[in-house]
């Protein structure tokens, strides 16, 4: 046997926990992201919001008025240097260095910083390693993450949590019934989707009853037709035609129109579905002013009556850039509100000791190294953001003078090219992340589309295709709405080359119903 040496040279990629880190919170959303930072102040007895602290400071005495009014002077010289040169944390906490071994009270945060810079704690954690293989994992004295805030959720106070099913249940209870009766409409509530239809046939009814009750279908049917005239109006119908003509039945006799609207809905609700007005009048004998009329009370009724009482929570943007014009020039600045200002606890930190390896003394270096790459992490990814939120405003600035037509197309190499990141940091940063712009809300990715070649060579977005179809659409004669391959003819006049298909895309993208669908009479 021969014996051989080897040797090769290799590359691999490793991220270390903080550069994990800085990751994980780049990606979260801003709801995500507070309720990070809520665990990270509730876990690490380092770390405090600096809201609390100024409200907290503003009830002391004098003595300590004067000593926190130091203190803040010196916090805030020190982030003000810290935002000219994007070195937050080595301007607040390395910069100064230690004088003395003792905590002086006078010298508030600047002493603090001294002291924290002659501290023997390591500036990286070793590669794929994780917090807990580093630092003690405990729950930590919870610190203070701010004042309650006297606002309220108006919705979670005040709106209702009854759905459909509860909706019914409790006009159920008011109706007079056998307990047999009781049953088969408890099932039939059962059987209620959200919009109003009941999906339970009568054989599943009987099916599902003890047999020993001997339910027959005339029973179930008398039930049905007795919920039937629950509220809203149209509920419990088993398909539109049912559900419209329950409505109508529901109104008062001398409702004008009444009878032809009922004769409408019963035997040509095809004809009107596929709105062909022309087979409807002659089969209804209507003449066009009064199917006109027909039409308008038809349009009053609801194709889905249990929609307004399903209960929805609203959920609201927390927009994470604000894009304002001022004068002629359009800025762009992060959201103060989307999360509290952090700092290093001062009464904690003070309490850590030179050349002491007691557990104690070891719990808190380990937190005060973890709060300091929390808030670099945070202040990273605000930077980031911003940066990135610049350059896609500085590419669409037609769109925020125009409109949607103003919009050009843009991918995440572009961006990625002129910050100077990896398009996946891109993707990462324009994911569930809003900016609020005079013309609305809108996702970081909204402003990224692809394009289409124009007949001058140039290019063309695809979503400014979209709100030229959706303009010419609204344009359109409602008697004879434009088809696709109309849309994409008068595209073409404009030097855009579209296909048919491109356009029917791009229609039911908006959800906008095809031509024969929005044909209309008024």
């Amino acid at each position: 046997m021969k014996t051989s040496l080897q040797i090769k040279m290799g590359q691999q990629l490793t991220m270390t926990p903080q550069l994990q880190q800085a990751i994980r919170l780049l990606q979260l959303s801003t709801l995500d992201l507070q309720q990070e930072i809520q665990e990270a102040l509730d876990s690490n007895p380092m770390l405090e919001s600096e809201e609390f602290d100024d409200n907290s400071d503003s009830s002391s005495d004098n003595g300590n008025e004067s000593r926190d009014s130091d203190s803040d002077t010196s916090a805030s010289d020190n982030t003000s240097s810290a935002s000219d040169d994007n070195n937050f944390e080595e301007a607040r906490y390395e910069d100064n260095s230690f004088e003395d071994n003792t905590f002086d009270d006078n010298n508030g945060q600047e002493s603090l910083d001294e002291q924290w810079s002659s501290e023997k704690l390591p500036d990286d954690l070793p590669v794929d390693s994780q917090w807990e293989d580093t630092y003690q994992v405990s729950a930590g004295v919870a610190s203070s993450a701010g004042p309650a805030d006297d606002d309220f959720d108006y919705d979670s106070r005040y709106a209702t949590s009854d759905n459909l099913q509860d909706h019914l249940l409790w006009q159920l209870n008011l109706t007079p019934m056998s307990d047999a009766d009781r049953e088969v409409a408890t099932m039939l509530i059962d059987g209620v989707d959200d919009d109003g239809y009941l999906h339970t046939t009568v054989e599943d009814v009987i099916e599902a009853m003890d047999a020993s009750l001997e339910i027959e279908e005339e029973e179930v049917m008398a039930v049905l037709h007795r919920l039937q005239q629950f509220d809203p109006a149209g509920v419990f119908c088993r398909d539109l035609r049912e559900c419209l003509m329950l409505q109508l039945h529901q109104l008062p006799e001398g409702t004008p129109w009444l009878t032809e609207a009922r004769l409408v809905i019963r035997d040509h609700i095809d004809l009107l579905g596929s709105r062909d007005y022309q087979s409807l009048m002659r089969r209804t004998k209507l003449k066009e002013d009064d199917l006109k009329a027909v039409m308008r009370l038809i349009k009053e009724l609801n194709p889905k009556p249990g929609a307004g009482i399903a209960s929805e929570e609203s959920e609201y943007v927390i927009p994470d850039v604000i894009v304002r014009q001022i004068r002629d020039e359009w800025r762009v600045e992060l959201n103060p509100d989307i999360a509290p200002k952090l700092r290093v606890n001062a009464d904690y930190a003070s309490l850590i000791r030179r050349s002491d390896n007691s557990a104690d003394n070891t719990f808190l270096k380990d937190h005060l190294q973890e709060a300091r790459w929390f808030i670099k992490s945070l202040q990273s990814r605000n930077d980031t953001l911003l940066k990135v939120a610049t350059k896609i405003v500085e590419f669409q600035l037609d769109f925020f003078e125009e409109g949607d037509e103003g919009m050009k197309p843009l991918v995440l190499h572009d961006i990625a090219e002129a910050v100077g990141m990896h398009e996946s940091t891109i993707s990462r940063v324009t994911t569930q992340k809003y900016m609020h712009t005079p013309r609305g809300i809108f996702e970081l990715k909204y402003f990224f589309s692809s394009h289409v070649s124009t007949d001058s060579g140039g290019e063309c977005s695809s979503t400014a295709i979209r709100a030229m179809i959706k303009k010419l659409i609204a344009d359109e004669n409602a008697r004879k709405p434009l088809s696709d391959n109309k849309i994409a003819t008068m595209l073409g006049e404009k030097g855009i080359k579209v296909a048919r298909r491109t356009v029917a895309k791009y229609r039911e993208a908006m959800l906008i119903p095809p031509s024969n669908e929005r044909k209309q009479l008024i």
